[in-house]
């Protein structure tokens, strides 16, 4: 009864922090970006409420849960600030990678996932600051120029993700995972180990489209939050089907967003070639 209590109260303390940062962020955020932010942060706190965490490998699940919920909350923010074309999504981004270490080291599981983001995510984050910061846009110096992939680098990102999901699948099947997730489940276990390897795949070119400002990364973010939802289901993780919620919607959102923004620039980067659209405009 009293996790019960302690559940009831970090989820009301998430929900507010979720409403304060709109509050006090509210002329950078529009409507529908304030709007949707509240609503995910109060929908993740009404599942850690209705599907409280059970305790995983001697780690009581109140704890289990507060990861989840911060993952959650830093996470949806960081999806926000890529939408709007901003730079500072890469510090809140340290942040994310930090805390989805930490529940893939508690929970003993998603190997792949945690070496894809401790030896790639951080320091493509610091990376892709820098970059961005090289590039922003030539009337408003808060967004960031964005591009979009030729058809044959389009091939090649698919076919890398099917080597690396076949190849990473396998060598996690051949570890012994030695946690209690999945019940003792063995089928279970090897169908995660292939989604994982897969997600880690995927999140690689996400990753690498994100540092090179390409609009296919909402692509993979949106087939990241498929596969997620996926693990996330058979690993009983119900409020981190609130945060792949938040992902599928905006990477619609976002991809629209960037879209926009490159039919309305003259210059269109195709597979690193300028692409003259429409007359440059007069400086």
């Amino acid at each position: 009864m009293e996790q019960q209590y302690i559940n009831y109260i970090m989820a009301g303390v998430f929900s507010l922090i979720g409403i304060l940062i709109m509050v006090i962020k509210r002329k950078t955020f529009t409507t529908y970006e304030k709007v949707w932010f509240i609503t995910i942060t109060i929908l993740a706190s009404v599942f850690a409420v209705l599907f409280p965490e059970e305790d995983v490998n001697g780690i009581n699940g109140t704890i289990i849960m507060g990861l989840y919920l911060l993952d959650t909350l830093l996470n949806i923010l960081c999806e926000l600030l890529i939408s709007k074309q901003s730079k500072w999504n890469f510090i809140v981004s340290v942040f994310v990678e930090i805390t989805e270490i930490a529940i893939c080291v508690v929970l003993a599981y998603r190997f792949a996932t945690m070496a894809t983001t401790l030896f790639f995510w951080l320091p493509c984050d610091i990376i892709s600051f820098i970059n961005w910061n090289k590039h922003p846009d030539r009337e408003k110096e808060e967004l960031t120029e964005v591009r979009t992939l030729s058809g044959k680098q389009e091939v090649l990102v698919i076919l890398g993700i099917f080597v690396w999901t076949v190849v990473i699948g396998y060598l996690l099947t051949l570890i012994d995972l030695g946690t209690d997730l999945f019940g003792g489940n063995k089928t279970l276990e090897v169908l995660v180990c292939y989604l994982d390897a897969c997600v880690s795949a995927v999140a690689v070119a996400n990753g690498l489209f994100i540092l090179f400002r390409f609009r296919e990364q909402w692509i993979a973010w949106f087939i990241d939050a498929i596969l997620e939802s996926a693990i996330n289901i058979l690993s009983g993780q119900y409020v981190l089907l609130v945060l792949k919620l938040g992902y599928l919607t905006n990477s619609i959102y976002g991809y629209v967003k960037w879209t926009k923004y490159i039919k309305e620039h003259p210059e269109v980067v195709i597979g690193g070639k300028k692409k003259v659209t429409k007359p440059p405009r007069n400086n």
